[in-house]
């Protein structure tokens, strides 16, 4: 293990993430872990990493960080200002750093979480088989807490040797402020009727009240069918579960909950729940309703991108970090067969 980080600064809620702690939901500890986990694999992707390596997910805004020791770093998710030495450096792109240097991420543009992966991963000790952060029970990440100034962090074992790669500009998501998320009916649908109707034709705004364990909406009131309980034994839950309690408002179930003991209209698909990782306060959200066919299509549709990217995904050796510059964020549908097309005869040049 080497020393990588000294920590100047951490931002506004910097964590160690994977992609979760999974198996220990009946003792009451939730998975954490990415929660745009599209983004996080991206990130670990370019610098060489297997999916399970641990990252730090930034929220809001990003760390200052000196780097100790040669590494290669990518950073991914929102649209955060990102520069070495003062000097801009490219996001979605696998980036060298040195000793000496120091790397600022800024406050995010738009979208709400970045990504940023480490060749070799983040060294800290596993908890119940993952590195991920659980602040709530101080397990897992970097001393169970956000980083705060003064924290050194180490990378893993191996060499720190640079991959060429990138995301073209055009493949880069976009984060807007209007959302639309896919959901399955239920499993508690049958409580509702006209509130039904009212959740998948109304917009939504995401309240201050989001973070890691749920993203609770404003808007027009889901009211049940009059004589219904206002609440259920409590059940185990899943991220993209839509509770709604006794006021009314949904609350779409995130990484950090296991259990929930309030109606649960609707599940926001799987292939979803990054939106939902990048949505801000403020930010608009509608739902759009999809039967589980359609649900399964678009996870292998999102699977056989990731795919995809793995193992072709390659940057021209001219285009390095020097004089990069980050790609703007484009609108693109991650969902449509056309993207798939772009990556064969654009991205994947060998």
């Amino acid at each position: 293990m080497t020393d990588l980080f000294d920590v100047l600064s951490p931002g506004a809620y910097t964590t160690v993430q994977d992609l979760g702690r999974f198996g220990w939901q009946r003792f009451g500890v939730p998975p954490s872990g990415m929660l745009d986990d599209f983004a996080g694999r991206i990130a670990n992707m370019l610098v060489g990493n297997p999916d399970t390596a641990a990252l730090l997910e930034l929220t809001f805004s990003g760390p200052t960080l000196r780097i100790l020791a040669p590494a290669t770093i990518a950073l991914t998710g929102a649209d955060m200002p990102f520069s070495i030495n003062g000097a801009p450096a490219a996001g979605w792109c696998a980036v060298p750093v040195q000793p000496g240097d120091t790397v600022t991420v800024g406050m995010a543009k738009s979208g709400c979480r970045g990504y940023l992966a480490v060749s070799q991963g983040i060294d800290v000790p596993l908890v119940m088989g993952s590195r991920s952060c659980y602040v709530g029970a101080a397990i897992g990440g970097f001393k169970g807490r956000p980083l705060q100034a003064g924290d050194c962090l180490r990378r893993g074992p191996g060499e720190a040797g640079h991959t060429t790669r990138r995301v073209p500009a055009a493949l880069v998501p976009a984060y807007p402020p209007e959302i639309t998320l896919r959901a399955i009916p239920g499993p508690q649908d049958d409580f509702f009727d006209h509130g039904l109707d009212v959740f998948f034709n109304a917009w939504f705004t995401v309240s201050p009240q989001a973070d890691r364990m749920g993203c609770r909406l404003q808007g027009p009131v889901i009211s049940q069918i009059e004589g219904m309980p206002q609440s259920i034994i409590s059940e185990p839950s899943l991220p993209g579960g839509v509770q709604i309690p006794r006021d009314g408002q949904p609350i779409i179930l995130l990484s950090e909950q296991t259990v929930g003991g309030y109606t649960k209209i609707a599940t926001v698909i799987s292939s979803d729940i990054w939106r939902v990782a990048q949505a801000l306060p403020g930010d608009r959200i509608r739902f759009e309703r999809i039967g589980m066919d359609a649900a399964h299509a678009l996870y292998h549709r999102q699977a056989s991108l990731l795919e995809r990217i793995r193992h072709e995904m390659k940057l021209p050796e001219a285009e390095q970090r020097s004089g990069g510059v980050a790609p703007k964020p484009a609108a693109v549908d991650w969902d449509s067969p056309e993207v798939v097309d772009k990556l064969i005869h654009c991205l994947y040049q060998t």
